[in-house]
């Protein structure tokens, strides 16, 4: 039986030969860590600062380059190698790391100091809190009468109202919102399109922007919102469009533009982007799959 001490030096052990081989990936042999890095009884390195793509995991592999080029063409967990017919505790330990950061980002909140630095007007859904919001999508879809009439009062009727929504993870709010957002909106100046008021709306699901659309009946209604947390990324926010977008209209109505962070589409890259889309639409009064791009 191993007791508590001889579990956190062999946890410490394997960290330090994953931070050797992080910084080593491209040698068959790993620079030892040596005890000066750090590590106390109060804390261990953060275990998901290691980048998967670089470590090199298999013993002696066959061919190490090409291993690495695979490993370096995606962020799926490959090549991890293995312990019997187990997974090696390095592996388990991040599976159960980025398992922990998703629910992290499902679970908090943006913070209100960003909200209020970014200029965005705050409004809330019908759900109270985030247990609500998870159990009932339909309430994340809709606001009451007060918070109607104060988008509608704020808003006014802008050709583009800008939304930026929770959604499942505000940690991809806080990590993209303040690129992509004045990317899309200094696009959208030089097409010399106005966006008015940005709205914040907290428990937001995608639908939120429908009834947006209706109350401020602008043109194109675009909603920057964290999408649901993976063991890749906690990280990942989309954008979802619309022309005109109206209540129980059909989803092909509606244009995405996914994958927003800095493993995929960057964010500055994602907001040009979107603001040429913005401005197609308005020229053909169309979006989702009425939008022909040719």
């Amino acid at each position: 039986m191993v007791n508590e001490k001889e579990l956190k030096t062999m946890i410490e052990n394997i960290i330090h030969e994953m931070l050797g081989n992080k910084s080593n990936a491209a040698e068959s042999n790993s620079t030892p860590v040596s005890d000066s890095d750090g590590i106390s009884d109060d804390a261990l390195p953060d275990i998901t600062k290691i980048e998967i793509r670089k470590e090199l995991l298999v013993p002696e592999p066959l061919n190490q380059e090409a291993y690495m080029e695979m490993k370096d063409s995606t962020p799926a967990r490959i090549g991890v190698w293995r312990a019997g017919p187990r997974y090696k505790t390095s592996t388990s330990l991040r599976f159960k790391a980025d398992h922990a950061a998703a629910q992290d980002a499902v679970f908090s909140y943006v913070d209100e100091e960003f909200i209020k630095r970014n200029n965005l007007f705050p409004t809330i859904t019908l759900c109270k809190d985030k247990d609500e919001y998870i159990t009932r999508p339909d309430l994340g879809r809709q606001f009451s009468e007060e918070e109607k009439e104060r988008i509608k009062k704020q808003c006014g009727s802008p050709t583009v109202q800008i939304m930026v929504g929770d959604g499942l993870s505000s940690a991809a709010i806080e990590a993209n919102m303040e690129d992509t957002l004045p990317a899309i909106k200094q696009g959208l100046k030089v097409y010399g399109i106005d966006t008015g008021v940005d709205l914040f709306v907290k428990h937001c699901r995608v639908r939120a922007m429908d009834v947006v659309g209706e109350l401020t009946n602008a043109d194109v209604v675009c909603l920057l919102i964290g999408e649901r947390p993976g063991l890749v990324t906690a990280e990942s926010m989309s954008a979802y469009i619309a022309y005109k977008p109206t209540v129980d209209m059909p989803e092909a109505r509606r244009s995405v533009v996914s994958n927003i962070h800095q493993g995929g589409t960057p964010p500055v890259e994602a907001g040009a982007h979107i603001a040429e889309l913005i401005k197609k639409m308005i020229d053909k009064k169309a979006s989702g799959l009425d939008l022909n791009l040719a």
